[in-house]
Parts: structure tokens; C-alpha cells; sequence
């Protein structure tokens, strides 16, 4: 009897792939993932797809770059490929000591300091590189876990974290819920409830994962909260591990609280349990350098990442543009605090915005995201009603917004929307879309689908040209910026 094609496909998928390759632990298969997959198929451009699907699924910090860009303009001398830098070829091209080039690690941990508004001292003998926040979390859970050991994290959670802290180490993620009735703060009570959950099922907990400030949420943990969490894990003697790629994207009170200030306020503590991964993907918009740091007050656990680190290194090249640019105060100062302006600035219009038509955000003051309540358009509180809605917004609205069920919320009905990854003008498309959704909302039929589709489709392409032309900048930014495309695998694109 013959096999079937298919069967042929997998019997040799089966054959040449390993059961890591194979298996369904990378998270790609997950609502989050489809919508940038959606946005990849139908881009929107301005002039070339003015109805194509606009990209707000993207955590990028992108509304400073400018700033980045002045600097490299007036600093020639930091690159090795410019007449001004070639005397440093040879060296930078031929380093490869694991440690990263002294000048780069001194200049991170000075950056750390300064992003944490100078309240704490970070060691460089501490500072390990990582393949971006994603590399430097699985490496730190590769050093502190074993396969079939869990991690305790609270719920919504980004969505990556089922790959880069699962999918090749097989460490689990038991979620702590969180819920809307109390702005989704983390409690105590909740913690517990979750840890003994898992010791109940059997399952060895080694540690707590902690994203501050919040993705997707846009929240911080006040000094309060913190101190109780930490006393919980070192009561029970498992790891903290806080996740601060965020730390620079406050941009209005409360003041970021480290976990570093925490552990210089306590007396009896181990700090070897205490552990942080910071980036700058968000702080600076460089996500494609791949900058992970692994932070850790752990001996042992620095000694494992560094050795682990020669996975997924930081170039030369990139130590040793970075390293003149963290080392200039008074650049580093100036951005920070521009580009908190920046992010507030746009926070504040696009939330007006969406307020104005009556859909409310959680408060936040941090990230580049908003958590957006859309529980009154659900026809039914339940997650195939999430789903039928989110579909809506991806397929007809056309924007790429994340359903909150993709990060693990408890409760349907919340969508993560980003605002610093476009130009103000897509912007302003984006809430004109949502506007002339929220006016059609009532014009949907059984399924959730719009009962005039071709009038939408006109609608929205009048939309798109009622400001008449856009100037080549904005043409030159959704066409060439990481704005728009995005990779043919969304499992390239790491910690968003």
C-alpha cells in the first residue's frame, strides 16, 4: 500500500529533525506571531499599500533614532569602517576575548547606573554578553534550571517567554495570575497561590521571573511590592530573576525602583538568588545589535554565563561603536531624557486619541505600548470571542494589535497596542481606523464581520490620502526603517 504525500513529508521530517527542531515548544504557532505574519503579507505603505495592515504588534523604540543618528554623524571615529576609526581595525577585528573589550563592559555598566537615575553601582567584572535579551535570558535560565524545573511568572507575560525560556531549555512557566479589578498589581497572595499550585503537582520551582517594567502592561513595581516579592523567593530560597530591558522607557512618576536598590536596602539577604537581564533594544532602539546583558550577584552563575556566552557574542564592531557612545555623558544624558519626552509626548496623544472614541488604556508610565481594554466590543466574555475580535481588527481594521490571550491574560478582552515603532502620520491612520471601526461596530453581523465591507475598504482609502501627499522622509521611513518589514520568520525578530 503507498503512502500518502503528506505522511512521506513527515515520516522524513520525523527522520532528519531532532525532537528539539520538531517539536511545538517555540512558541511561532501563537496569535501574536500570526499578526506579524499577517502585516508581513500586506504591508502598509503610505503611497504603495495605503489599505495594507499597519504594524502596532511591535514593542521598538523608534521614535529617537535621530538623536542616534546626529551622534554616529559628529562621532566618525567610533566606527572601524570610517577613514576617522580604521587605525582601530586590527585590534577590534581580532578581539575575541569572551569578556568583551573593557572600554564596552565599563561603558554598559555606567549606562545601567545612569538608566536607574544613579541610585546604584554597577560592578563591569559582572557584565555578560548575550544574543539580545532573548540570548541572555535562556542563558541565565540554562545556568539556573534543569529540564521538567519552573519558573513562577506573572500573568500577562510577553509572549516570547514560552521560547526563549522554554523551547530548548524545558524549563516550564507557571503563571501568577493577575487580574484587571486591581490594575493586574502583583500580590503576594497570588505568588503564593501559584507556588503552591506547582508544589502541589509535583514540580520543583526555582525561581521567579519578574518583567519591570511591565511588558505588556507598561507598569512598574513600586518599592513595596518588590521588597515583599524578593522576601518571598529568598523565604524560600528560590531564584529572582527581573527582566529591566525596559528601565529606560519611564517617562513619567513613579521613578523606576531597581532590584539592585532593593538588595542594597537589605541586611539579611542571599544575594546569589538575585539576577538581571537588561538590553538595549529598548532603551536605545537597537534591536538589531543584539545586546543582551546577563547581570548576575552570583559568582558562579557570571563564571557559567561567560562561558555560555560564546553562543551568541556582541561584535567587536558593535563593543566598540557602543562603547564610545555610552562613554559620552553628555549625549547619554540628553537622550534619556528626550527620549522620555518623546515617549510621553506620544503616549499622551495616542491615548487621548483612542479616548476620545471611548476605548480606554490601563494607566501606565513606561514601555512603548498601551494595554488596551476592548471588553465591551466582546459579544461574549470568552476567548473564542477574544479571537473572533482580534481577527476582526487584523483582517478589516487592517492594524496588528496583540490579543491579550497571547500573553497568557487571565481575563479576554485586552489587546497590547504599540505607538513608538510608526511616524506620527501612520499614527494619526491608525486612529482614524480604530474611529471608523468603533462607529461601525454596530454593523456586524452574526459572525463579527462587517456587514459592508467594500464601503469600509473605500472608507479607509479615502483615509489614507485625506492629507493629501506625504514628503519623501515618511515615504523614506515606512519603505527602508525597521518600522515597517519585519523578518520572513517571525522567530528572528527577538524580545518584542
Amino acid at each position: 500500500m503507498g503512502l500518502e504525500m503528506s505522511e512521506i513529508s513527515n515520516y522524513k521530517s520525523s527522520v532528519v529533525l531532532s525532537k528539539l527542531a520538531s517539536n511545538e515548544q517555540h512558541g511561532e504557532n501563537s496569535p501574536y506571531f500570526d499578526g506579524w505574519k499577517a502585516y508581513d503579507n500586506d504591508p502598509f505603505h503610505p503611497v504603495n499599500n495605503p489599505n495594507g495592515v499597519i504594524q502596532m504588534g511591535l514593542a521598538e523604540n523608534q521614535l529617537s533614532v535621530d538623536l542616534i543618528e546626529d551622534w554616529i554623524k559628529i562621532n566618525p571615529k567610533a566606527s572601524i569602517c570610517t577613514n576617522d576609526g580604521i587605525e582601530s581595525f586590527r585590534r577590534i577585528a581580532n578581539f575575541q576575548d569572551y569578556h568583551g573589550l573593557p572600554e564596552f563592559t565599563n561603558a554598559i555598566a555606567k549606562f545601567m547606573e545612569k538608566t536607574r537615575g544613579g541610585k546604584v553601582k554597577f560592578d563591569p567584572k559582572r557584565v555578560v554578553m548575550a544574543g539580545g535579551a532573548t540570548g541572555a535570558n535562556e542563558t541565565l535560565i540554562l545556568c539556573l534550571a534543569d529540564p521538567g524545573d519552573a519558573f513562577l511568572v506573572p500573568s500577562p507575560y510577553y509572549p516570547g517567554f514560552n521560547r526563549d525560556l522554554r523551547w530548548r531549555s524545558g524549563v516550564q512557566l507557571l503563571p501568577i495570575s493577575c487580574k484587571s479589578s486591581n490594575n493586574f498589581k502583583i500580590t503576594i497572595e497570588a505568588i503564593k497561590e501559584a507556588y503552591e499550585k506547582g508544589q502541589q503537582a509535583n514540580v520543583k520551582i526555582k525561581g521567579l521571573i519578574l518583567t519591570n517594567p511591565s511588558n505588556p502592561l507598561g507598569t512598574i513595581l513600586d518599592r513595596d511590592t518588590l521588597k515583599n516579592i524578593f522576601t518571598f523567593t529568598n523565604e524560600h530560597n528560590i531564584h529572582l530573576v527581573c527582566d529591566e530591558i525596559y528601565a529606560a522607557t519611564v517617562f513619567d512618576a513613579p521613578q523606576f525602583v531597581s532590584i539592585a536598590e532593593i538588595i542594597n536596602d537589605e541586611i539579611c539577604i542571599n544575594k546569589d538568588l538575585v539576577h538581571i537581564v537588561s538590553s538595549l533594544s529598548k532603551d536605545l532602539g537597537f534591536p538589531g545589535f543584539r545586546v543582551g546583558i546577563v547581570y548576575s550577584f552570583n559568582d558562579d552563575v557570571v563564571n557559567c554565563a561567560r562561558k555560555m556566552s560564546s553562543f551568541g557574542l556582541v561584535s567587536t564592531q558593535t563593543q566598540h561603536l557602543l562603547a564610545a557612545m555610552l562613554s559620552d555623558d553628555e549625549f547619554v544624558e540628553e537622550f534619556l531624557i528626550e527620549s522620555a519626552k518623546r515617549l510621553r509626548e506620544r503616549y499622551e496623544k495616542f491615548t487621548r486619541g483612542l479616548d476620545e472614541i471611548g476605548i480606554k488604556c490601563l494607566e501606565s508610565n513606561a514601555g512603548v505600548y498601551c494595554w488596551m481594554d476592548l471588553r465591551l466590543l466582546l459579544k461574549e466574555p470568552t476567548l473564542d470571542a477574544e479571537m473572533s475580535l482580534w481577527k476582526l481588527i487584523i483582517n478589516d481594521v487592517k492594524l496588528n494589535v496583540s490579543p491579550g490571550s497571547s500573553f497568557n491574560c487571565s481575563e479576554v478582552g485586552w489587546f497590547r497596542v504599540c505607538f513608538a515603532n510608526i511616524d506620527d502620520q501612520t499614527m494619526e491612520i491608525a486612529l482614524a481606523r480604530i474611529r471608523m471601526f468603533m462607529d461601525a461596530n454596530n454593523n456586524v453581523d452574526e459572525n463579527g464581520i462587517l456587514k459592508n465591507k467594500q464601503q469600509w475598504k473605500r472608507n479607509n482609502l479615502r483615509l489614507n490620502f485625506s492629507n493629501g501627499e506625504y514628503d519623501e522622509n515618511v515615504m523614506s521611513l515606512n519603505m527602508m526603517s525597521p518600522n515597517s518589514p519585519i523578518p520572513r520568520s517571525p522567530l528572528v525578530r527577538a524580545r518584542n
